[in-house]
């Protein structure tokens, strides 16, 4: 699975989303089913803006039909429909050091 780390570099909100739009059209253009944003959690525990906005960016791209879904990564595992589908569809996800482990740092996308 490839990854997209926004986080890097610990960038605003705004520098966050140029590096999310970058890598999914990096990793698109590639042809991979899924890939892993890798974005943090934020200082405060209670899930950073970064983490925020990019579930307002994730629902934009569905919209757009640039994806097909995402998974935040407290969700990606065997106990979560949304995780239980990525499984279904593309075995490997389910291979990923992440599955079950309920990282709020990471969220899951699929491609259409």
């Amino acid at each position: 699975m490839q990854i997209i780390n926004i986080e890097q570099g610990h960038p605003n909100v705004q520098q966050a989303m140029v590096k999310l739009q970058n890598g999914i059209y990096r990793v698109r253009a590639t042809g991979q089913p899924v890939a892993k944003i890798v974005h943090g959690y934020g200082s405060s525990g209670t899930g950073g803006a970064i983490k925020q906005a990019l579930g307002v960016e994730l629902r934009k791209y569905i919209a757009r039909g640039m994806i097909k879904s995402y998974c935040p990564g407290e969700d990606f595992g065997p106990f979560s429909s949304e995780g239980r589908d990525m499984s279904a569809r593309h075995p490997a996800v389910s291979r990923d050091v992440d599955w079950g482990r309920q990282n709020d740092g990471i969220t899951v996308i699929m491609f259409k």
